[in-house]
């Protein structure tokens, strides 16, 4: 496929790989749709960038709440009538001890990098059903292959957007629309730099948004990279659930010593 004259939403698009996505798509003769929860990050893009005015809305929008959603979805159309393209890109994550324990971590994880996907496809699908074109990219992690400790609200989010996009694209396909998921490694955004373990084969945001550019450009079902961390983490998703536990129960004790 190609983005010439497409309308391209990216949701998250302030910081980390939305805005690596961002900076890429603007020599793409497109459209740029880009929310974020933080206006002034939004500005800044917009200053330095090239991007001609008439190809370029800002939207201060979070995710998690529908009405927001609703109404970034509405001023898309407004200005450019359509969407073509739908970057699901935003995401949030926290470490988190049990002696820190506390459900309001889960609402944000839940609400953003889940029920952020669900309240943007419950807006596309109509439009997308009409045409019977239009493609949608959820931006899922390598971390759904098992519930790691210290991140369990992060990693079960990622495998449940895993999941949820996968039937979503059986549904999907018949109708003429694309539903791709992503499933990065590390990569080197504000998120992850709150880390205080090795994170090994980190990539740059730039180099991941390449990648994800060109699966798009390919119409990939699964983006997933880098290969070493893919291989490595089905592997551990394969490891029996007792060995699994062991293994990681070990390494939690002695990243605590560290500490």
């Amino acid at each position: 496929m190609t983005f010439d004259n497409k309308t391209i939403l990216i949701t998250g698009a302030s910081t980390g790989i939305g805005k690596s996505l961002a900076f890429q798509l603007m020599t793409e003769n497109c459209n740029l749709v880009l929310t974020a929860r933080r206006n002034e990050l939004l500005e800044e893009i917009k200053i330095q960038s090239r991007i001609a005015d008439h190809r370029l809305l800002l939207i201060k929008s979070d995710v998690s709440q529908k009405v927001d959603v609703m109404n970034a979805f509405r001023a898309a159309k407004e200005k450019f009538g359509k969407i073509d393209v739908a970057i699901l890109n935003a995401g949030v994550g926290y470490n988190m001890d049990v002696e820190n324990y506390t459900s309001k971590y889960a609402e944000e994880i839940y609400g953003t990098n889940l029920l952020g996907i669900v309240y943007w496809v419950e807006q596309l699908l109509p439009d997308f059903l009409k045409r019977g074109e239009g493609m949608i990219v959820g931006l899922s992690s390598l971390s759904d292959s098992r519930g790691y400790s210290r991140s369990s609200f992060y990693s079960s989010s990622k495998a449940a957007a895993t999941n949820y996009l996968e039937g979503l694209r059986v549904e999907c396909k018949p109708h003429g629309i694309n539903v791709i998921t992503v499933r990065p490694g590390f990569v080197e955004t504000p998120m992850t730099k709150k880390n205080k373990f090795h994170m090994p084969f980190l990539m740059t945001a730039e180099k991941a948004a390449k990648i994800i550019i060109n699966g798009l450009k390919k119409e990939k079902r699964m983006i997933q990279f880098p290969w070493q961390m893919v291989f490595i983490t089905r592997f551990i998703g394969l490891l029996p659930r007792s060995i699994y536990e062991f293994l990681a129960v070990k390494t939690m004790n002695e990243l605590k010593k560290r500490k």
